[in-house]
């Protein structure tokens, strides 16, 4: 496959994470057309106003959109974002009974409207809302999936960067497993440049310990829970993770990112939604099964799995 030319963007819902992905998606040039639904009709409409009133300053990015589901008509990839927000102390599980019945209502009419689509999960608890997705729509797992664990693995590189005093790009290290509590990074492969966390120095004194590792994963995996203590909502951040990956969509690059499918059968684990390393282009997202877990590593990612079957067994899934 190709770049995709042309391309259509849809967004549905026009909250705070819907209209900061397509804020995101406008002034990065994600897509050539932006199309942001909700079933608000004054709410979306102000949205699509403020923003196009700033399309001159965003490049080649135009934005329509409105409350009916005319405007996911042909869509190229179309991102998910309606749903219960997760409040403050509310665990993404907590949020599932509520946003599958919203999914089971709304998926059949998205793939009537874009039958040729990518769709990609952001509304949580997204590893388990992608497993009822693709079992409503019944679409091939590399067409369904969500963004998983692409926010996490960069709150653990902008942790890791700002305490060894590199760049961000310069930090090569992963979240992987559930989008929520039992994630965990993939330290056995994690190197700054080609070095190794553990063996990086400045004026020759190691910056990291095990111990200050645990510590940096356990900030990350509460992250989502300090913002929403204080804002309300995790917005921006994910707003631009969600940009990026249809970025690597549209322009079919073949980029390694952590997004969440259904697995079937990596390392023993079938019929749960997960993220680990997985090949972004014009064609959805693979995993790639090649992927490295010491012991203990594949025992986290079977806790995590555990832990999301357990929910979908309580939701029927």
């Amino acid at each position: 496959m190709s770049a995709i030319e042309n391309s259509t963007l849809a967004i549905i819902g026009a909250g705070s994470v819907g209209t900061s992905t397509a804020y995101a998606a406008m002034i990065r040039g994600s897509a050539r057309h932006v199309r942001l639904y909700d079933i608000n009709a004054a709410k979306v409409e102000a949205e699509v106003l403020d923003l196009a009133h700033g399309s001159q300053f965003t490049g080649a990015s135009d934005i329509d959109g409105g409350d009916d589901l005319k405007h996911v008509e042909g869509a190229d990839v179309v991102v998910i974002t309606a749903g219960a927000k997760q409040d403050p102390g509310q665990s993404r599980l907590d949020l599932a009974a509520t946003n599958v019945r919203i999914l089971e209502d709304l998926m059949p009419q998205l793939v009537e409207r874009a039958p040729q689509a990518i769709f990609l999960l952001v509304t949580n608890p997204c590893d388990v809302l992608t497993v009822a997705a693709q079992q409503i729509t019944e679409l091939p797992s590399h067409r369904i999936f969500s963004s998983g664990t692409v926010l996490d693995t960069a709150r653990l590189r902008w942790q890791l960067a700002r305490r060894a005093g590199v760049a961000q790009q310069s930090v090569h290290a992963t979240i992987v497993g559930e989008h929520g509590d039992t994630e965990f990074p993939l330290w056995s492969t994690a190197t700054i440049g080609t070095t190794p966390l553990l063996d990086w120095q400045q004026h020759g004194q190691a910056v990291f310990t095990a111990e200050s590792l645990e510590n940096i994963a356990d900030q990350v995996r509460t992250a989502a829970y300090q913002v929403i203590q204080g804002k309300g909502a995790t917005n921006y951040a994910i707003g631009l993770s969600a940009a990026r990956i249809v970025e690597a969509i549209f322009n079919d690059e073949h980029a390694v990112l952590p997004v969440s499918t259904v697995l079937n059968g990596f390392q023993g684990i079938a019929g749960t939604a997960l993220s680990i390393p997985s090949v972004i282009s014009a064609h959805g997202a693979e995993p790639v099964l090649t992927t490295p877990f010491t012991e203990q590593e594949a025992q986290h990612l079977q806790a995590s799995a555990e832990a999301l079957t357990q929910a979908q067994k309580s939701l029927g899934i």
